[in-house]
């Protein structure tokens, strides 16, 4: 889901591009973008941060390996993440997506994807705090149930 969408529900051509981005993400690492365990929030934010230190080929899933596709699979990378740019404006446009796809033209660097956060992940019991420093971190929701009666 566009960041656009999620957190002010505006929908554009931009947002399918970002959708678009995500799924090609998706395919060329194996892994889902949702459902990421890493300390990374997502797929996105962790092909971002080795793309900035040209490792991204780390997460390239091990049935697309090979010397022949690297060339290919660093353009749809790219591709990707020119997709899910945080601002729509800086997005390509679907047609122009097909464009790069098909053509060898030079594609422009892309900038800081949105929904990147980094995430501290916490050894041990998630409900217990240990460490000074993390307390407050985790927290315990009380849950309280109120029975509606009629007068």
């Amino acid at each position: 889901m566009s960041p656009e969408y999620a957190m002010e529900g505006l929908f554009s051509v931009k947002s399918d591009v970002y959708s678009f981005g995500v799924l090609v993400l998706e395919i060329i690492t194996g892994k889902k973008n949702t459902t990421y365990v890493s300390s990374y929030v997502n797929l996105v934010g962790q092909v971002w941060e080795l793309w900035k230190l040209d490792n991204a080929m780390e997460l390239v899933d091990s049935s697309l390996e090979g010397a022949s596709f690297e060339y290919e699979i660093t353009r749809c990378l790219q591709i990707g993440l020119l997709c899910v740019q945080e601002d729509p404006t800086d997005r390509p446009t679907m047609s122009t997506v097909i464009f790069m796809l098909e053509n060898e033209v030079n594609l422009p660097c892309p900038k800081k994807p949105a929904f990147i956060l980094k995430r501290e992940i916490n050894e041990g019991d998630p409900s217990s705090s240990t460490n000074s420093n993390t307390e407050g971190v985790n927290s315990v929701n009380d849950l309280t149930i109120s029975v509606i009666v009629a007068r």
